[in-house]
């Protein structure tokens, strides 16, 4: 939106764009250091809920008067909301129509592209060991369905804890890992043995995506709708 002057702290899981590496780290949004956030007396601190655990930690900063402006992203309307909420609250709502009118536009330009009939099925692998999925209450899924995929896993969750032999059963046209700091060092499923099993891994159907892209809301989602699309469109890498 053209704000970014107004940063004053990141917390460390905040790495886009480079510039803002320059600014103090407080923690992660779930442990956040309450003393240097106060030193740095800020106007306005932004949270992401997720776990109930992530408002409790703002229960300290707001004791000491700081407003805190906590938001819920699983969808793209969800997110052009939150951009419109933040646009009334930096009093820039010119930048963030701008931007998102640019979001909608890009959408709607892969839209146009995607080819009418059958939808490939998709599992979006967010963690292995210990197998975890993204489910319909993740944004993962609206980026899915607007790359013209369908999500395979059906539970109304952000995240989806899932069997192998679920896996199996599924048997999702495509397969997708993110890399990042909920997965830092995946294995492909082509070297999983079980995965073997797969169409997707006996299609090679199988591609890894930057977690950050991917996972994390904001305006890079769009990245990730264009990335996917072309991956849904390709016959196999």
């Amino acid at each position: 939106m053209g704000q970014g002057n107004r940063l004053i702290a990141r917390t460390a899981a905040d790495n886009y764009p480079s510039q803002i590496l320059k600014l103090p780290s407080i923690g992660t949004h779930m442990r956040p250091n309450v003393e240097l956030i106060t030193s740095l007396k800020p106007d306005l601190i932004l949270q992401m809920a997720g776990r109930p655990k992530a408002l409790t930690v703002l229960d300290p900063l707001e004791k000491f008067g700081i407003p805190c402006a906590v938001f819920k992203v699983s969808s793209f309307a969800d997110l052009f909301s939150v951009i419109k909420r933040l646009g009334v609250l930096t009093g820039s709502e010119s930048g963030a129509s701008d931007l998102i009118e640019n979001m909608k536009g890009r959408l709607s330009a892969v839209r146009s592209k995607i080819e009418s009939g059958s939808q490939p099925t998709v599992f979006f692998e967010i963690r292995y060991p210990n197998l975890l999925g993204a489910g319909n209450a993740s944004i993962v899924n609206d980026i899915i369905n607007k790359s013209g995929g369908i999500n395979c896993i059906k539970a109304n969750k952000k995240i989806s804890r899932i069997g192998e032999e679920e896996l199996m059963k599924l048997n999702p046209d495509v397969y997708i890992y993110q890399k990042g700091r909920m997965n830092p060092s995946p294995v492909s499923p082509a070297k999983r043995k079980l995965f073997s099993m797969l169409g997707a891994v006996k299609n090679n159907r199988i591609y890894e995506v930057d977690e950050s892209v991917f996972s994390r809301p904001g305006p890079r989602n769009v990245d990730a709708v264009e990335i996917l699309s072309e991956i849904l469109s390709s016959k196999g890498n």
